[in-house]
């Protein structure tokens, strides 16, 4: 990679919350360990490990960026408009709020309800439209995943 690549907007904000992110799984990964992290077989020996992995390849990035130069903004809200334009399209923020719905319908609908009812607007909003084709993939597709986990899986589905 070229070091004269400028950032991208929002890059070393985001690598920033990595790094917290990564310190949150080691903090975690200890607390598997038990009262103090005993040995190499310990239960929390690998969850530690990649923590300590995480933290110190965050590290190695961040100290990394401060040679390349800033993005082409004008300001902190230019670069976080900039950052959200690119990687949150209008599509991505539709289907992410349509899947926090499904996990929202989940239990007071049931899992054949919801999941239909979530194939079938997601496929409608994704291709544009084409009402019955939609209707048809997504009944088809929950009656192939209700046989499997019931008749084959032997699992109730809620």
């Amino acid at each position: 990679m070229s070091k004269h690549t400028k950032l991208q907007p929002g890059e070393r904000v985001f690598n920033i919350l990595l790094l917290l992110f990564s310190l949150g799984v080691l903090y975690e990964a200890y607390r598997i360990s038990g009262p103090g992290f005993e040995s190499i077989n310990s239960p929390g020996a690998f969850p530690v490990g990649l923590g300590v992995i995480l933290i110190a390849s965050m590290i190695v990035i961040i100290a990394g960026q401060f040679r390349k130069p800033k993005p082409d903004t004008k300001g902190a809200l230019d670069e976080a408009r900039q950052f959200l334009h690119l990687h949150f399209p209008l599509p991505i923020v539709v289907f992410s709020a349509m899947a926090i719905g499904y996990l929202l319908l989940l239990e007071p609908l049931g899992f054949v309800i919801a999941t239909l009812l979530f194939l079938f607007v997601s496929m409608i909003y994704l291709r544009h439209g084409r009402f019955v084709s939609s209707a048809i993939i997504a009944a088809v597709a929950i009656t192939i995943i209700y046989a499997l986990f019931k008749l084959l899986f032997q699992v109730y589905l809620p």
